[in-house]
């Protein structure tokens, strides 16, 4: 009788495991973009210190313009990802401000980074991701 009880109660365990798979994957999505942030984040940094490129690719041989989005996306991409990777609510509207200030300025102001359609596609992908993955998380809740 024990035994049934306790086949009983674990088989309870793993249902209750399996209520939150969307969170779970929303949490996961959330980490892999806190990795991807700080990737970035050192990227723009490493533009800021010189740690890539040549002479005349330096910080300071660079327009205005390019000079404050890349201090910019420096600063906020790094804050993003340690919100992202505690799963916290700043963490992802200072990513989602990130994402949509990345393809507006690839799009707005192709002067800046370029315009690259790919970047812009990148972007549009992981918001519509992160929104499908947040939406299916929600409807797991109980209003």
């Amino acid at each position: 009788m024990r035994d049934g009880m306790m086949s009983v109660a674990l088989s309870s365990e793993r249902i209750d495991g399996d209520d939150n798979v969307w969170t779970r994957r929303l949490v996961l999505f959330l980490r892999i973009m806190a990795v991807l942030s700080i990737i970035k984040g050192l990227y723009h940094w490493a533009q800021v210190t010189g740690f890539i490129g040549g002479e005349e690719d330096a910080f300071e041989n660079q327009p205005m313009a390019w000079q404050a989005a890349t201090v910019y996306f420096a600063v906020i991409e790094l804050v993003a990802a340690v919100g992202l990777w505690l799963a916290t609510p700043w963490g992802a509207v200072v990513w989602l401000t990130t994402v949509v200030s990345m393809a507006v300025i690839e799009l707005m102001f192709p002067g800046i980074y370029g315009g690259n359609l790919l970047v812009v596609g990148g972007e549009a992908s992981m918001l519509a991701a992160y929104l499908a993955l947040a939406w299916m998380a929600a409807r797991e809740r109980p209003p």
